[in-house]
């Protein structure tokens, strides 16, 4: 039978038209349009309307169907940008008719149907993409890109995700898209503004695609299976995606990055991106903990939609119900996500060709295999039919006589026959799936877990946050699982009662729960922190608030620099009119960032080195932006700072840019009044005591225990003459100090000082100076000696915590810094950071390159174990307090398998650092 014979005779007439009439009612048509037209006539008049639309073309359709869509993606291919939405939306109307005369002939498989769909729908998102694109490349909107790069899309690119990914649309689909850029294209101000041309550009794709005109619509389009859609842009940063994954990923995210694919844009950035959340879905282990999730997908779907009960096949949902489409794939794809870590083979996009893959290594029973694909084809092949009938994207059955009438018609069946046959698939799908997931649905979750104080539960009811009936119904369902995660936690009663002090403090409920129901995910991270740092918890219990951060669109993006940092910060503080609430907004500001921080931490998101510079990035832009203020402030009563104004000088690990969870801030205050004896205001002050004063209120500004709490604990004792000096020093007085009466320990304090705020040109004066003053400072003899000295009263002032103490000590933090600092003093170089310190060592030939290696691999080693206890705590670890978590935290931190073998190296690293300091001392004090 020839294509066009197959083409006439279905699908089976209902109430036909004869073709004469036909013919009659619109003259001109072929006997072979004439026929189609009346067989479609009554079972799907929306066929029948497209026919007669495009019955000129319909020939071409009849010749060849692979050749007229092969040229008809040739025509739309050339469509220029600027005609994209009207003439794909005409377009759209001759491949919806072209497959759907392929399918109803029988002509095309299953594969080749959606297949072409999908092709379709890949040259449509990329012609949308680029016309979107192309105004905001000849605005400059896109920094450093050009209309030349619109044919990667600048670093933008579009993932199919569900079944466009797999190449699986169907007749009437929407396309799920996340769009992402590449952020390594742009850096600084250039990022932000970049994201923004991406976001319009995106929001504009969409319309086009989406937007129903005259013509018609070419896709529904989805966006919504980005990260936290309703708090995240409708195109993200891939590092912020790649982060979110890796952190907070759920199962049904994972499901869906099986299908994904790149299809438009960018590509080869699109296939990287896919290469790094491998990890996140396709796990090393076997992940039976998937079909749990999975099981928990299909319930909620169920309960959600009302699909729940026996299968009745009157409007029953061939997608979500009982048996249908999504319990295939659902099978599928949780047979590759427990597998998949292991057989790479599986890792596929489509569901038929991924049940092959399970059969055929054997992690699926063939016969089983066999049935799910042939019942999916056939629940495919229903789904194009009803959606045929009126171009809708739906999946339900017809609830009368004559629905069923008109979809037997299409599927060329007699009615009874169809639906015993289709009752026996449904039912056969259930079963096969049922028996995988095996639920079982008569086990309740005990009132009770074991470790967790039932009096802390029952108080639960009186806090605010569950005043409300909404916040009841949603916390009693959410219940049952954080009691079970607290109490496998390793500490459970003090991750109880974190969590009682949290939710103690939350104003209202409803949103932070409805927040941790649709992202379980957060729910572990509060039971990490709960059961690993009681320190963070207990922060997180007195600041509920910091969850504002974590539910923000980009609580896992890259870092930010310090000048993106220092402009949110002034941002927040623009908004407050009242200097206590300005305050106030800056410790919030500080407490989500330092959260923020702490988490990327304990998850493993970030290293030591990496926190250390965090921390320091808040402290810097804290200090520079609160100075301002503070300054204003002060001005308003006693009137602008007399001369130049005044910089804050940060010292030792702010200066060197390294600090911890629990760090203070060391830090000076150098004026110049450039003679002025005092302010001009209502309240005016001599220059000295304005200054002292001004100094003070900084320390207030940072110290006061506020409604937010505070800021930072502040030392200011490395200023000249200590504490017995002003806490203000002139810039004269401080540089005649620095020449002539300065001990060497404050020169060497002085290789780590970097100016954190203040005016420019008195900044970089400091920073002169210093510079020029350290190199005249190190004759060797007298810095050795002191540095000699110096160990001796610090060991006999201060004992060891223990064996797990890294800062004081034989050869631990302190030690080793002070060598540091002796080294750049050495060789003149005013460097900040240890490392640096100790390769002047070597350059002033102090030190070989052995010695170096030593003092820098314990240095490494003590600064991951201090960064990791400054985490769970204010003290040195103490290894038989530590939970497993907390165990398992440090070890991750420091590389090791037991706390043991992290002792001994520890130890064994120490004690050589000890030996190299001792014998470069002595050998230093000899040849001087």
């Amino acid at each position: 039978m020839s294509f066009s014979d197959r083409m006439t005779r279905c699908p089976r007439p209902f109430e036909t038209t004869p073709g004469q009439e036909a013919r009659e009612a619109v003259p001109g048509l072929s006997p072979d349009t004439a026929a189609l037209v009346a067989g479609t006539a009554g079972s799907s008049p929306f066929l029948q309307a497209l026919c007669l639309k495009e019955r000129d073309w319909l020939p071409e359709v009849f010749d060849s169907p692979e050749a007229a869509f092969d040229a008809l993606m040739d025509e739309v291919s050339a469509i220029p940008l600027d005609e994209t939405g009207p003439r794909f939306r005409r377009a759209k109307s001759r491949v919806a008719l072209l497959t759907a005369l392929a399918d109803l002939s029988g002509v095309w498989a299953l594969e080749d149907i959606t297949s072409a769909l999908t092709r379709f729908a890949d040259l449509a998102v990329t012609h949308a993409l680029r016309a979107a694109l192309l105004p905001e490349l000849r605005r400059g909107k896109i920094p450093g890109q050009d209309e030349d790069a619109l044919e990667d899309a600048a670093g933008m690119v579009v993932l199919a995700m569900g079944k466009m990914g797999a190449y699986e649309l169907n007749y009437s689909s929407d396309i799920d898209l996340i769009c992402l850029f590449d952020e390594e294209r742009f850096d600084g101000d250039s990022y932000h503004e970049a994201r923004a041309g991406f976001v319009r550009a995106t929001r504009r794709m969409a319309a086009t695609l989406n937007d129903r005109t005259a013509d018609g619509y070419v896709f529904r389009t989805d966006l919504r299976l980005r990260p936290d859609p309703n708090v995240t842009p409708v195109c993200m940063a891939m590092g912020a995606a790649e982060t979110y994954y890796e952190s907070l990923g759920r199962t049904w995210e994972r499901a869906a990055y099986i299908k994904a694919r790149p299809a438009a844009g960018d590509i080869a950035a699109g296939k990287r991106f896919l290469d790094t959340l491998r990890p996140f879905v396709w796990r090393k282990h076997l992940d039976f903990a998937a079909i749990e999730d999975a099981h928990n997908m299909r319930l909620r779907i169920r309960e959600h939609k009302g699909l729940h009960g026996p299968i009745r096949l009157d409007g029953h949902n061939m997608k979500l119900g009982r048996g249908g489409i999504r319990e295939i794939e659902f099978f599928t794809q949780t047979r590759q996500l427990i597998s998949g870590g292991r057989d790479p083979d599986l890792r596929v996009r489509g569901t038929i060709d991924g049940l092959a893959r399970l059969a055929f290594k054997s992690w699926v029973p063939s016969d089983a295999a066999d049935t799910l694909a042939g019942h999916y084809r056939a629940h495919r092949e229903i789904e194009h039919r009803l959606q045929m009938l009126r171009d809708a994207q739906t999946q339900v059955l017809p609830e009368n006589a004559d629905g069923w009438a008109r979809l037997a018609a299409l599927c060329d069946r007699d009615v009874s026959a169809f639906r015993d046959e289709l009752t026996d698939r449904l039912q056969q799908v259930h079963d096969l799936i049922e028996g995988f997931f095996a639920p079982d649905t008569s086990a309740e979750k005990p009132e009770s877990f074991e470790g967790l104080d039932d009096e802390i539960i029952a108080r639960w009811r009186s806090y605010p946050a569950l005043r409300s009936e909404r916040a009841n119904t949603i916390f009693d369902r959410l219940k049952p699982e954080i009691l079970e995660r607290l109490s496998r936690s390793s500490t459970p009663h003090e991750a109880l009662l974190a969590f009682d002090g949290f939710l103690s403090g939350l104003p209202a409920g409803v949103q932070v729960f409805a927040l941790f129901e649709a992202n379980p995910q957060l729910i572990d991270l509060m039971v990490d922190i709960a059961g690993v740092s009681p320190a963070l918890s207990s922060y997180l219990s007195r600041h509920a608030g910091v969850f504002d951060a974590v539910i923000a669109g980009d609580f896992f993006a890259p870092w930010p620099d310090r000048g993106h940092l220092r402009g949110e910060l002034a941002a927040r503080l623009d908004r407050e009119d009242d200097y206590e609430r300005k305050l106030d907004a800056a410790r919030r500001w500080l407490k989500e960032w330092h959260f923020r921080t702490g988490v990327h931490l304990l998850r493993g998101l970030i290293d030591a080195d990496k926190a250390g510079a965090q921390y320091a990035d808040l402290a810097h832009v804290i200090l520079a932006e609160l100075w301002g203020v503070v300054c204003a402030q002060f001005a308003e009563k006693h009137g602008p700072p007399p001369g130049r104004g005044a910089v804050v000088l940060g010292m030792g690990s702010l200066g060197a840019g390294k600090l911890n969870a629990g760090s203070d801030l060391d830090l000076i205050v150098i004026y110049d009044a450039e003679g002025v004896e005092g302010s001009d205001g209502r309240r005016p002050l001599a220059t000295r005591p304005y200054y002292a004063r001004l100094t003070q209120a900084l320390i207030t500004a940072l110290t006061a225990p506020m409604s937010e709490g505070r800021l930072y604990e502040v030392d200011m004792r490395l200023r000249p003459s200590g504490n017995q000096g002003p806490v203000a020093t002139s810039w004269g007085s401080f540089q005649t100090y620095q020449e002539n009466e300065a001990w060497v320990w404050e020169h060497l304090a002085l290789t780590r000082a970097c100016v954190v705020a203040g005016p420019d040109a008195l900044a970089t004066d400091v920073e002169t100076f210093r510079c020029d003053l350290l190199p005249r400072k190190g004759d060797r003899e007298t810095v050795l000696k002191e540095v000699e000295q110096m160990r001796a009263r610090i060991k006999a002032a201060k004992s060891s915590g223990g064996l797990w103490e890294t800062k004081l000590g034989d050869g631990r933090m302190q030690d080793i810094e002070l060598i540091a600092q002796a080294g750049c003093l050495l060789a003149g170089r005013p460097e900040r950071s240890v490392e640096a310190g100790l390769a002047a060592g070597v350059a002033a030939g102090w030190l070989d390159d052995a010695e170096e290696a030593a003092l820098g691999v314990a240095y490494a080693l003590c600064w991951q174990v201090t960064q990791a206890a400054r985490l769970l705590g204010d003290k040195p670890l103490d290894e038989d307090a530590l939970g497993d978590g907390a165990k398992a935290f440090v070890l991750r931190q420091t590389g090791h398998e037991r706390m043991a073998d992290l002792l001994e190296e520890l130890e064994r690293r120490t004690a050589n650092a000890a030996v190299v300091i001792d014998a470069a001392l002595t050998r230093g004090t000899e040849d001087g």
